[in-house]
């Protein structure tokens, strides 16, 4: 067995059977996960009466052409959801499958949610509470009995039925050029932050590599940083317990977070200017090496071994490795759910729309082919995280009890956990940019969040 201080060369083999390049298709994971109770679209053309997408007994008397809109444009221009289409035919012979791919999917969709078309199939909007779920979608069945078999069935659970399935299962980590961490004298994964600044030092000194790059400008990937809360602590009700604590105080699990990223900026450890940074352009340079690292998860890996692929260099050069803390000797990433599908309560074939989410998830390969988890219980990890297997991690799923509660606080606050706003301040600090002390910083954060937590829910 690989051991936890030696596995960088250990990260697993390249699949090349589809290329799922493009559009950031994991990037929702975490963003969905603490969103999903979040207020917006009522919907006035939605029925307020539940109905069920029944699983169809036998895949030849099933019938009828659905819809399925997506936000996975790339898929769709590249033909790929044309293949899994045709794999789907094969055992749903009369069923014929649409795309529609959308652009600003969460803009589109919710204006379109104020109607009754709005596919078949489609991904459920951040926007919808979720008590609203059964106006819009139509069950796919208990919670008692879904949760035998797949994973993350309480994320879309509305009195005891559940109204989406994610086909996949995503973790936030570092992606890393392996060949440069190594290069640097780093073969173990750093497990605590202090390590870990200390590894990006080592690079800076011994590579030519920028160590970690912000993606500043593009501004999303600094909300993927909120997805480290739970793997502080090892704690499943680390989201929940925001509710009633301070997140920024001493020993928080935010000001743990926050630290780290303000540290790696304050040390210079970064891109020289933050503002001129560039995701797409990002990804080939950590494939040839001209960037170390980058909080992102488990959904990038794909398209940063494509972007070595495209730059001639090794995809197996391509490592991930989770937020540098453990518990007990343990680390503990999280896992949440992508865009969960859902079939409208207003298609007119609601059995072929549910045989198409019941294949995708379990038959289609799509976890696979992105190198994600899972959703279904007891499937193997994807090889770049058999490391993770090797060295015995904990994958924990955070407890989504009092989801709606941190939501409204966060609002309320105004800070954003889920947007890239106070973590760009957090950066435009550490780098000299805005002026003050981390400490004054943190407090002003603090005050906001145990105000607003004062009055939520009342």
């Amino acid at each position: 067995m690989t051991t936890a201080r030696n596995r960088f060369a250990a990260a697993g083999s390249h699949r090349t059977t589809r290329r799922l390049v493009g559009a950031r298709s994991g990037l929702t994971a975490v963003l969905l996960a603490a969103a999903l109770m979040a207020a917006g679209c009522t919907g006035g053309g939605a029925s307020s009466k539940g109905e069920e997408a029944e699983a169809p007994d036998d895949p030849k008397k099933v019938s009828g052409t659905i819809k399925v809109l997506t936000h996975r444009t790339d898929l769709v221009q590249d033909g790929t959801m044309k293949e899994y289409a045709a794999e789907f035919n094969k055992t749903y012979p009369n069923v014929k499958v649409e795309f529609e791919a959308l652009t600003d999917y969460e803009g589109e969709v919710k204006i379109r949610m104020n109607t009754d078309n709005y596919g078949d199939v489609l991904m459920i909007p951040a926007a919808i509470k979720k008590n609203d779920y059964p106006k819009f979608f139509a069950s796919l069945g208990s919670q008692a009995e879904r949760s035998k078999k797949y994973r993350f069935t309480d994320f879309t659970t509305v009195g005891g039925k559940v109204y989406g399935q994610s086909p996949i299962g995503v973790t936030p980590g570092f992606i890393y050029n392996k060949r440069v961490w190594q290069e640097a004298g780093v073969t173990d994964w750093p497990t605590t932050p202090a390590e870990f600044i200390a590894d990006l030092k080592a690079i800076k000194s011994k590579t030519d590599a920028i160590p970690y790059y912000t993606n500043f400008k593009d501004m999303w990937p600094l909300s993927q940083w909120t997805g480290a809360i739970g793997s502080v602590s090892c704690d499943v009700q680390a989201n929940d317990k925001l509710a009633a604590s301070d997140p920024w105080a001493k020993g928080g699990e935010l000001r743990t977070i926050d630290t780290l990223l303000y540290d790696i900026v304050h040390h210079g450890l970064v891109e020289k200017d933050p503002t001129t940074t560039n995701w797409e352009g990002s990804k080939p340079k950590l494939a040839k090496g001209e960037i170390a690292t980058m909080w992102l998860g488990s959904w990038a890996i794909t398209q940063m071994q494509a972007a070595a692929e495209e730059a001639g260099t090794d995809p197996d050069d391509v490592g991930f490795m989770p937020f540098p803390a453990q518990k007990d000797g343990v680390f503990c990433p999280l896992v949440a759910p992508d865009y969960n599908q859902a079939v409208s309560i207003h298609s007119q074939h609601k059995q072929a729309a549910r045989a198409w989410i019941d294949w995708f998830t379990d038959k289609s390969g799509y976890a696979e082919d992105n190198l994600t988890l899972s959703p279904v219980k007891g499937a193997p990890l994807p090889d770049v995280l058999k490391p993770y297997e090797d060295a015995g991690v904990k994958f924990i799923e955070l407890d989504q009890t009092n989801t709606a509660l941190v939501n409204e606080i966060d609002n309320a606050s105004e800070i954003g956990l889920n947007k890239p706003d106070y973590r760009q301040d957090l950066v435009d600090l550490a780098r000299g940019a805005r002026k003050g002390s981390l400490e004054d910083y943190f407090a002003d954060l603090s005050k906001r969040w145990t105000d607003a937590a004062k009055t939520a829910g009342s």
